[in-house]
């Protein structure tokens, strides 16, 4: 009887482990030139995500220290008033501006999308704003709703004794003024974004929609709409960053005010964080508004890359 265990090699019976080793040292330069980028995301986005957390939890007020205090930093969070009136604006903000500014700009998208003249030109006017900062788009309208110096008192000069446009003074309606410099600023990104979308639609889909006889406005609505998925997602995800890390805008217009009426959660942030003195607080607000984004983005990518697609 011949014994077959002499021909056997030693890595024969663990084919997981081999497998394992193939892929490790398969694309060896690739896996390398990776490394800085592994490192980066594990340190920096995991590390610092963790740091956050653990220390939001902790009573640590000038330096971080490991004084573990529970849920109390969260506590003192949604017992503040001025956290609140920051939630409740952030989400005024965020609805009007997102539908605004994907209705304004797919408008002037379909506009656009005519082949008008000096296309162009007025598309380089629309996407000038964009390419200022929020600081400066900030300034800008703060000189502009300026009760004494901006369009109020212009038109007050020129006999329009009654005109009001002093919106960044009044509590009630200064996160308004601050929707109008936001979607002076964004509106004409996603104008661009609609209509490259719209450009890359083919033209057979207008020449059936004509011979068909639906109207213009009903292709563009229940035709073409749906066919700019992902240009429609991309527009949205860009928007949704925006509005989340809304700061510099806030800062620049209106500081804040009147008082605290128009305070947005960055800002209690970097006030708590590097005012204060106050890091735990500090942490326990942007751990809300990681938890906010996590909420919103997760269900998305599930159903996006995930269980909404039947194998």
């Amino acid at each position: 009887m011949t014994d077959t265990t002499a021909n056997t090699s030693p890595g024969e019976g663990s084919g997981p482990l081999r497998r394992l080793l193939r892929a490790l040292t398969r694309n060896i330069p690739a896996k390398i030139a990776a490394t800085p980028m592994v490192v980066t995301v594990l340190v920096v986005f995991v590390g610092c995500t963790a740091w956050t957390i653990w220390y939001s939890f902790t009573a640590s007020r000038l330096l971080p220290n490991n004084t573990f205090v529970g849920l109390e930093q969260y506590q003192r969070l949604f017992a503040t008033s001025r956290w609140n009136i920051s939630i409740r604006n952030l989400l005024i903000y965020g609805s009007f501006s997102l539908v605004f500014t994907m209705v304004i700009g797919f408008l002037l998208a379909v506009l656009m999308d005519q082949k008008i003249r000096f296309e162009s030109a007025f598309r380089t006017i629309m996407l000038y704003p964009f390419a200022l900062s929020f600081i400066v788009t900030g300034l800008v309208w703060q000189w502009i709703m300026n009760p004494t110096l901006g369009l109020q008192g212009t038109m007050r000069n020129l006999g329009w004794e009654s005109f009001r446009f002093d919106w960044i003074a009044q509590s009630d309606m200064v996160i308004y003024a601050l929707l109008i410099a936001g979607l002076w600023q964004g509106t004409g990104f996603v104008m661009i974004l609609m209509l490259a979308g719209l450009r890359g639609i083919d033209e057979e889909i207008w020449k059936a929609s004509r011979v068909d006889g639906i109207p213009t406005w009903k292709t563009y609505l229940f035709v073409v709409l749906p066919m700019m998925r992902g240009v429609m997602v991309t527009a949205v995800v860009i928007i949704g960053s925006g509005i989340v890390r809304l700061y510099d805008l806030v800062v620049a217009l209106t500081k804040g005010g009147p008082g605290i009426a128009s305070e947005v959660p960055a800002k209690y942030v970097y006030d708590y964080m590097f005012t204060a003195g106050n890091i735990g607080q500090g942490l326990a607000a942007s751990t809300m508004m990681l938890l906010t984004v996590m909420i919103i983005i997760i269900p998305w990518a599930y159903l996006e890359f995930g269980g909404g697609k039947k194998s």
